[in-house]
């Protein structure tokens, strides 16, 4: 079956009790057993429910993997897979994260005595000499947060592959409907659902979806041990959600190319960050790897911080906050909000600096949001 019949059905059969078209929502903590060493297909939320079952194998099915699991939230699940590591081991980290992720390697897994590097991985080379034997782990975005850079994802899982070390890959920013990193090679692809798949700013989730049952086994493992699963109601509104992944995101893409490209001409800005534009240092790699490029560009304005959170004040039908993939048009300011628990430093040798600001377009009309830029780009 092709994507959009998927993400309509996979994992959503009619309920067998009543017929339901829709997965019920099985607002329940535990289950009845048969007898005391009998257990039915479930028996306690935290270890499984139907509606999240449906949830993980929708997801499964559309990032073309072997086992797919929910979190709480975007950050559980990346904290999930980092736990099937141990003090010792080695993570080769891309040099441009989401702030979330940078918080949780370097003041929460460093501390428990994991190594952390952060590599740029579009050099080879660079990665490669970064290797250790204790290495066990080489995570990247592409594209990244908020500097759009975009990464070969297909090399770098084979680099893994040859040395051992397993891959991981936040698709957030594209979405399975954009591009596939199990079909690449990696080893394990990361959500925050709260963005696209959910795409209605109404959830915080987050999942996980592996390559073999092996790894799939050692992430479930970990999800029942660690209990950072989400409550049966948020798993039916992500669901909801990916029913309309495929049109909303064709939208956004839309939309977002057409705003970005605009922008480019606008003498208030210095340079727009979007792979979908032929000016972006990467796009014909984006093109390659992916079907298509999201709704979400970075822009460096001219000027600095004063003029960044003019821009932001200025703004009617873009509201200033953080998160991204909803219907609704969101910016924001990296170095003020989504970055702000990066040191200074760190800031600036990733290249977030007071001038980028970032947008995630959403299903408004287009002229309604570039009347918007225009007027507050103008004043």
């Amino acid at each position: 079956m092709k994507f959009r019949t998927r993400a309509i059905h996979a994992g959503q059969a009619p309920d067998p009790l009543h017929g339901a078209v829709m997965t019920p929502v099985y607002q329940t903590s535990t289950f009845a057993f048969n007898a005391p060493d009998d257990p039915g297909e479930f028996d306690y939320s935290r270890s499984g429910n139907p509606t999240r079952k449906a949830l993980e194998e929708c997801l499964a099915s559309l990032e073309h993997g072997a086992r797919g699991f929910a979190f709480a939230s975007g950050m559980a699940a990346e904290s999930t897979v980092m736990l099937m590591y141990e003090a010792g081991d080695h993570f080769i980290v891309s040099d441009e994260i989401y702030g979330g992720t940078y918080r949780l390697l370097m003041n929460v897994m460093r501390s428990k005595g994991i190594a952390v590097d952060l590599v740029d991985l579009s050099s080879p080379d660079a990665v490669r000499a970064a290797i250790r034997p204790e290495t066990k782990l080489l995570w990247m975005e592409s594209p990244t947060n908020p500097l759009m850079k975009v990464v070969d994802i297909a090399a770098l899982a084979d680099i893994a592959r040859e040395h051992g070390i397993h891959s991981a890959c936040d698709n957030t920013f594209l979405s399975p409907y954009l591009q596939n990193p199990l079909d690449l090679g990696v080893d394990l692809v990361v959500h925050s659902t709260t963005k696209y798949l959910n795409g209605h700013s109404d959830v915080v989730g987050g999942a996980v979806v592996t390559r073999d049952e092996g790894l799939g086994e050692r992430v479930g493992y970990l999800q029942n041990a660690v209990g950072a699963v989400p409550g049966p109601w948020d798993c039916f509104l992500v669901m909801r959600g990916i029913k309309t992944l495929a049109l909303r995101m064709e939208a956004h893409g839309a939309s977002a190319l057409r705003l970005a490209g605009w922008l480019e001409t606008h003498p208030a800005l210095d340079r727009v960050l979007y792979p979908g534009l032929p000016s972006h240092p990467q796009h014909d790699l984006a093109c390659r790897q992916a079907r298509g490029h999201g709704g979400v560009f970075s822009v460096f304005l001219q000027g600095g911080v004063k003029e960044a959170h003019r821009l932001l004040g200025g703004l009617d039908i873009f509201a200033q906050a953080v998160s991204l993939g909803g219907v609704e048009s969101l910016v924001e300011h990296p170095w003020s909000m989504t970055h702000v628990s990066m040191p200074e430093q760190a800031r600036r040798a990733m290249g977030i600096t007071e001038n980028l600001v970032r947008f995630s377009v959403g299903l408004e009309d287009a002229d309604d949001l570039q009347a918007d830029l225009e007027q507050a780009l103008g004043a």
